[in-house]
């Protein structure tokens, strides 16, 4: 379907695209090996609010509450569903979450841009996340000039106290020529304005290996979305994939990361894959 692109905090979701069926091999450098359940504890868990959004329509505060019950202590939003930013820090402290990051629509410099960091500071955000590049502008000079505006979009963000960052899907990593789109805004922009939320599951579904960046662009990982994936190269609970997250998490010191978000884009039961995927993270011995 088409992905429209939102503006500010008042759209209540920011739908994707489906690649489940699309681009390159699954990564083998990430999960290339005979399969064994990897063993990881997280001692924070995050989840994307996103894999609850037919939960968060119907009721927001409820599902909030679900998820503090669940054993979650952070959230990341895409969407605020009807409450206010004051409101939704309010509801946050009373649940015992947190939401250090949120997704927003492509930057839209100027005073559509402003409410938008003044929403995600009002809430209690400390990143702004866009999730998406629009097809028309997946060329080699149409990523060069997103990343000036991802730099333009983060020293505002810089000015209120808040880190722009963008994330990925796998069409990041089919090759323009001789570079790949990933490395072209990782590149083009300035380290110190932008950092990137990185998607474990697109990355691998895109053949490239999240080491390898986090050895190539230290620090510059701060968020991750753990999603899994089976052998068939779809989307399933954490946990119940071939993803060597214990690989992964192993080097995170290297790559930066500081959060841990649990995503599925199309979960049969949204709160039992919430909860399946708490449970693998958060209770194995290492």
């Amino acid at each position: 379907m088409d992905h429209p692109q939102p503006t500010g905090y008042l759209k209540t979701m920011l739908p994707r695209r489906d690649f489940l069926a699309s681009l390159g091999a699954i990564g083998l450098a990430v999960y290339g090996r005979p399969w064994s359940p990897t063993i990881v504890r997280l001692d924070v868990v995050g989840i994307q609010l996103y894999t609850l959004r037919t939960l968060m329509e119907r009721d927001a505060e409820g599902t909030l509450a679900a998820v503090a019950e669940i054993g979650y202590r952070e959230v990341e939003f895409a969407g605020y569903f009807g409450m206010a930013p004051g409101r939704v820090r309010e509801v946050l402290a009373s649940r015992g979450l947190r939401a250090p990051a949120a997704h927003v629509g492509f930057p839209e410099m100027g005073d559509v841009w402003n409410r938008v960091l003044d929403a995600a500071a009002e809430a209690g955000h400390r990143y702004v996340v866009t999730p998406w590049i629009a097809e028309e502008h997946r060329s080699a000079e149409g990523y060069r000039r997103a990343a000036d505006l991802f730099n333009r979009a983060g020293a505002a963000a810089a000015s209120r106290g808040l880190i722009f960052a963008y994330h990925n899907h796998d069409f990041e990593f089919v090759p323009l020529g001789d570079r790949l789109p990933f490395d072209i805004l990782l590149d083009q922009t300035d380290p110190a304005l932008v950092q990137f939320e990185m998607d474990l599951f697109w990355i691998t579904k895109g053949a490239a290996d999240p080491l390898d960046y986090f050895a190539r662009y230290s620090g510059r990982f701060p968020l991750v979305h753990v999603k899994d994936m089976a052998a068939d190269g779809t989307m399933v609970d954490v946990g119940r994939g071939r993803i060597d997250f214990a690989r992964i998490f192993a080097k995170a010191d290297q790559g930066g990361i500081r959060h841990y978000f649990v995503e599925h884009d199309n979960p049969t039961d949204p709160l039992d894959t919430a909860r399946r995927s708490f449970e693998y993270l958060s209770r194995q011995d290492r």
